[in-house]
């Protein structure tokens, strides 16, 4: 797989937050970053995964509100 650059300005008590909870989990601040896109990105696949399934089978008043797999998980 080919890898791009991507270049941000953040603020920097946003840094220093990453940089902090990177630390936690014994990461770079750059694999947090990507770790946290990647997470975001599968939720997204996930609920519109979800959404279709509910459509084909008729389902969409049936199941309640969509909750992120990751929602409050720290």
């Amino acid at each position: 797989m080919a890898s791009r650059v991507l270049s941000l300005r953040i603020d920097a008590d946003l840094w220093d937050r990453i940089r902090e909870h990177a630390a936690k989990r014994g990461m770079s601040a750059q694999d947090y970053v990507v770790t946290a896109l990647v997470r975001d990105d599968f939720d997204e696949r996930f609920k519109a995964a979800v959404e279709e399934t509910d459509r084909f089978y008729g389902l969409q008043a049936a199941r309640p509100p969509y909750s992120s797999p990751s929602a409050g998980i720290r």
